[in-house]
């Protein structure tokens, strides 16, 4: 079973190098990938040989999402929402991204890893993985298209983008953990 091992581990060492030597014309793409968290070369491999080097296939980046299939469903009547599953899209490229997206979820410091943290919290962690490899995606269509890298935001960008509502949140999750009423009420500070 050893040598049955070290044989795979060889054959998928050459595949590997293969693969390498046919994406060396595809390595500013390559590149551009590998600058998201969460993406290493496979994935990188896998995200140019489905969407391409260039992104001149796809009208926008709207358009590249659904077509992978990690957009959110909208099946409303009567003004219900019935369902939000997702279309089924490029199953290579979506299973790419869903690996993509888990990888950077766990990325410390990072944009994806709070967008993750956020919506995992408010719709759970299947959701948010579809949600996180939606901004994969839709971030390496503009990459592609603009000829950048990828630029990091942070992990504190939700609450910089409205601190108002930040606070308000924190206020009322210390009021829920009854921490205001017996730190800050008797020391007289107005938190409202």
């Amino acid at each position: 079973m050893i040598e049955d091992l070290d044989h795979v581990g060889t054959k998928i060492t050459r595949i590997e190098e293969t693969i390498e030597q046919q994406m060396r014309p595809f390595q500013n793409a390559v590149n551009t990938w590998l600058t998201v968290p969460g993406i290493k070369h496979r994935l990188a491999w896998t995200l140019v040989a489905e969407v391409g080097p260039t992104v001149e296939a796809f009208p926008s980046a709207g358009d590249m999402v659904s077509w992978a299939g990690v957009c959110p469903g909208n099946n409303k009547t009567a003004g219900k929402r019935k369902s939000g599953t997702t279309r089924a899209g490029n199953p290579w490229l979506r299973r790419a991204l869903c690996e993509a997206a888990w990888a950077a979820s766990k990325s410390k410091g990072t944009y994806l890893q709070a967008q993750f943290r956020r919506l995992a919290a408010l719709r759970g962690p299947k959701r948010a993985l579809i949600a996180v490899a939606n901004s994969i995606l839709t971030a390496g269509y503009y990459m592609l298209q603009r000829a950048t890298t990828y630029q990091e935001l942070g992990p504190a960008y939700f609450d910089k983008r409205n601190t108002v509502r930040a606070t308000r949140r924190l206020v009322k999750r210390l009021e829920a953990l009854n921490f205001l009423g017996r730190r800050f009420h008797s020391s007289g500070l107005n938190l409202q």
